[in-house]
């Protein structure tokens, strides 16, 4: 019985021995493979990419900035920073300086969206962004707005953001519900609407009994159904009887 003992005794301390060695090889073979990131800043991207490989990971230059310190075509930012430990095979995201601001801003204010980019791109600059935003008596697709504003110095990006004019939008009504109503009663109110009588048809039924459309006919049908959405102009086609 003792030495059964022994036996399951012997065959935990050897079980918990070749768990620590695991747990212990396996920290090892991630610390192995991390590798701490180098410093990218003030290199050329091309010195970035090389340092980099050398150390088992990638280089992305993914934006430009301006930069009063840093010459133009160094890298001006990184991230990581430079020490992280990183996996073999990380990509680092890099940003490359432009050198001073030596563009002027133009004033696009009034311009539309297409003389606006042809006026910016002219200058080697980008659009960030275009936004809309409805201006009553402003011209459909004309700048309202820009980001950075005019002749503004000290700009980050060469690029510039745009707020145009939105198109006026019609007004827009709820179709409301017009049957069993008098064809006499329902035309001017989708004449004051701003909505457009087209078809008026006669029912099936009152059809083949001689009828003939007048005022005092009750509307049975209406297209649009009520509750669909109309823009000012729309077209409304009844069935009476």
């Amino acid at each position: 019985m003792r030495s059964f003992f022994r036996l399951v005794l012997l065959s935990l301390v050897l079980l918990i021995v070749a768990l620590v060695s695991a747990l212990t090889a396996m920290r090892f073979a991630i610390h192995s493979s991390e590798v701490g990131v180098p410093d990218l800043v003030g290199r050329s991207p091309v010195e970035a990419r090389r340092i980099a490989e050398d150390n088992g990971l990638e280089v992305n230059v993914e934006r430009q900035y301006y930069s009063p310190t840093v010459p133009g075509g160094k890298i001006v930012s990184q991230m990581p920073l430079a020490g992280t430990k990183v996996r073999r095979g990380w990509e680092i995201s890099v940003a490359e300086s432009l050198g001073p601001q030596r563009v002027a801003i133009p004033n696009l204010l009034g311009q539309s969206d297409r003389a606006a980019e042809i006026n910016i791109r002219r200058r080697g600059l980008e659009v960030s962004a275009v936004a809309q935003i409805g201006l009553p008596g402003a011209p459909a697709d004309q700048v309202i707005a820009q980001s950075p504003p005019p002749n503004a110095s000290g700009v980050s990006a060469p690029k510039i953001g745009l707020l145009l004019a939105e198109a006026p939008q019609p007004a827009a009504f709820v179709m409301p519900d017009f049957v069993g109503q008098s064809l006499v009663n329902v035309t001017p109110l989708l004449q004051n609407a701003g909505l457009r009588i087209g078809t008026v048809t006669i029912a099936a039924d009152s059809a083949s009994q001689g009828s003939t459309s007048s005022a005092a006919s009750l509307i049975v049908t209406q297209d649009p159904a009520a509750g669909q959405r109309v823009a000012a102009g729309s077209v409304i086609n009844l069935g009476v009887k």
